[in-house]
């Protein structure tokens, strides 16, 4: 009996309430500020899912347009606006980004609205001829969109960022002697660390010049952002050499260079051999006409008769009567006796009367030796090279791994002087000079890198930004379960505290169980712990009415009062 009263007690201490039945039951149990906090929680970590939900149906957003002026930016930014599509800018408002699955449905339908206009227009103005337009009109029309057609055909280049096309088309009027032919300007922007060579440079020349009509390729100068001036006219006198001649000097000392470095790498070895070649390059232009004359000369020359005219002219008149009237003078003459002289002809042409004249010119002329020379020079001409070649000391490696370094002879410099005359075209009239010595390079320490910290890398910073928002939402959904959710469905599935020793006394009273039909009143466990036993056994000593009614109660099933 004393164990039994002893389970029992104490009965001093104040009942716990009962639990309620059901996690709904046991939600509506807690305190208001649980309560408060559960909702609260469930509210943000629904919006913490939402917001993940669309960033994640969203995706990545790329380019839609880049490099767009700022009245075609302004026009498809108010056009996404109206269509409810999110944008972003990039490249300091430079690009327009918008979702991934999005980029072509969106070009097709600001297609569809004639967007983006474009800062540069072709042919497309003369679609929107107004009607009664001027002639001057039509021509100024015509000439933005001839300069337009240009600006797109430049601008394809893909070193050329941007490009301004100017023309000057004057009037053509009647008078054939008066018109004035068309010039052109193009300003080319170039990207950073693009430059144009010669050939492409004259592409944009030629490009232009054949689109319109009675255009010089002279007529049209090119200049890039700096102002230099790309193409040169031939009026145009030079003080010194041009950024062509200069390419040109440059292309010229690097393949000199580059044909010694050929020659004698496999002889030296890599890393052994230093060279450097300076080209004194002639880019005047001359032109000589020289005309000589000279007899035909020598033993056999034979004289060639270009030309020859002759002209002879005779004539007699008849002998008038002279003398001395009569038979005598009337006689033919006797003939001579004397012999004939000089005198002759003439005395017998005054005995016979009459009177004659004859005249012979001659003009003959004769061929001489000529020679026309006209001598042209090119322009590129090598007038001097000169060649500075270092070689490095031969190193050796011994078994022990020690390596140890020897200067050349001088007959193995001598054969390496001879390579690079021949390798160069040595010219010893036209004043070129090599030079080749041997000395030892001085190995320089290897440039410590240090590496760069993992979030300094690209490749890292871009993963982090793309991992940014996903990485915060789901931070503030840990921090909103564990510090708001967690700990309300904690206090509402937590299990009742156990009693305190004594404090279910009334258990048995108020408990729903029947007792055995045979009367006989089961035995208690016995207290596991002697200090339960000890407060039963001072209880029954102190109050032994109060044990004497709770076993009067046990006996009657009464309550206990």
């Amino acid at each position: 009996m004393d164990n039994a009263v002893a389970a029992r007690t104490p009965v001093a201490q104040e009942l716990p309430l009962a639990q309620p039945a059901g996690f709904g039951g046991r939600l509506a149990a807690l305190p208001l500020k649980n309560k408060l906090s559960l909702g609260l929680g469930v509210a943000a970590l629904a919006a913490v899912v939402l917001a993940m939900t669309l960033w994640n149906s969203q995706g990545d957003y790329k380019v839609l347009y880049a490099n767009l002026s700022d009245k075609d930016g302004g026009a498809i930014i108010a056009q996404l606006s109206q269509m409810n599509v999110p944008y972003r800018h990039a490249d300091g408002g430079a690009a327009i980004l918008v979702p991934a699955a999005k980029v072509h449905d969106v070009r097709l339908k600001l297609a569809a609205a004639g967007l983006p206009k474009g800062s540069v227009v072709g042919f497309e103005l003369m679609d929107g001829a107004r009607f009664g337009q001027t002639q001057f009109q039509e021509r100024l029309t015509f000439q933005r969109g001839l300069e337009g057609e240009l600006t797109r055909s430049i601008t394809a280049l893909s070193a050329v960022q941007n490009a301004r096309v100017h023309l000057a088309l004057p009037n053509q009027n009647g008078f054939f002697r008066e018109q004035q032919k068309p010039t052109a300007s193009v300003m080319l922007t170039l990207y950073p660390g693009r430059t144009l060579e010669r050939a492409q440079i004259a592409g944009i020349v030629h490009l232009v010049s054949s689109s319109v009509p009675e255009m010089s390729p002279k007529a049209v100068s090119v200049l890039d952002q700096s102002g230099a001036l790309l193409t040169s006219s031939g009026d145009t006198p030079q003080t010194g050499l041009d950024a062509q001649q200069l390419q040109y000097v440059n292309q010229v000392e690097a393949a000199y260079t580059k044909r010694i470095f050929e020659l004698l790498e496999p002889l030296v070895g890599r890393d052994n051999l230093r060279a450097t070649v300076t080209a004194d390059i002639d880019f005047s232009q001359t032109e000589a006409t020289a005309e000589e004359f000279a007899p035909n000369q020598g033993q056999n020359a034979q004289v060639a008769i270009r030309s020859q005219q002759v002209s002879e002219s005779n004539g007699s008149t008849a002998a008038a009567p002279s003398g001395v009237p009569g038979a005598a003078s009337n006689q033919p003459p006797v003939p001579a006796t004397a012999p004939i002289t000089g005198a002759a002809p003439a005395l017998q042409a005054t005995q016979a009367g009459a009177q004659g004249n004859s005249r012979r010119d001659a003009v003959t002329n004769y061929e001489i030796d000529k020679t026309v020379r006209v001598t042209r020079n090119a322009t590129g001409m090598v007038k001097r090279l000169n060649a500075a070649v270092v070689v490095n000391h031969r190193s050796s490696t011994d078994a022990k791994g020690k390596t140890t370094t020897t200067p050349l002879s001088q007959d193995e410099i001598g054969k390496l002087t001879a390579l690079v005359q021949e390798s160069i075209g040595f010219k010893q009239e036209r004043g070129d000079s090599v030079k080749v010595i041997n000395a030892p390079f001085k190995a320089e320490p290897a440039a410590k890198v240090d590496p760069l910290p993992l979030w300094k890398q690209p490749e890292v910073l871009d993963m982090l930004r793309a991992a940014a928002v996903p990485a915060s939402l789901a931070l503030v959904a840990l921090l909103v379960y564990f510090g708001m959710i967690r700990p309300a469905v904690k206090a509402a599935t937590a299990p009742p505290p156990a009693p305190a020793p004594g404090a279910q006394l009334d258990a048995v009273v108020d408990d729903d169980e029947l007792l055995p039909a045979d009367g006989a009143i089961p035995a208690l466990p016995a207290p596991k712990s002697s200090e339960q036993l000890t407060a039963a056994r001072t209880l029954a000593k102190e109050n032994p009415a109060v044990v004497a009614n709770i076993v009067r109660g046990w006996v009657s099933g009464e309550a206990v009062t």
